[in-house]
């Protein structure tokens, strides 16, 4: 049996949409060329779309950043997942 799961977009996920498109584009046509050579599992491209779709534009984008400085020679790597989103509260329901 296949469950389905409905992912609403907000307006920071649309205007994400450009950079994940940048991103994606690197990943398909610069990437292959340059072999894999990164120390983070996910890659750090793996990384920068995940951010900006779970973030938006700006967390997104500073994630991303904050991960591409994390990776240079003297670094250990390993395991470095997207921060999972805390989810929003919801209103009150006022009842009658």
């Amino acid at each position: 049996m296949t469950t389905q799961t409905t992912q609403t977009r907000t307006i920071g996920g649309y205007l994400a949409l450009p950079l994940i498109w940048l991103v994606r584009a690197y990943q398909l046509l610069v990437s292959p060329l340059l072999g894999p050579s990164c120390k983070y599992y996910p890659s750090c491209s793996a990384y920068a779309v995940t951010a900006l779709g779970r973030y938006g534009p700006l967390k997104g984008t500073w994630l991303a950043a904050r991960r591409l400085f994390r990776c240079h020679p003297w670094s250990h790597g390993g395991v470095d997942h997207v921060p999972e989103r805390d989810p929003r509260p919801q209103p009150p329901q006022l009842t009658p």
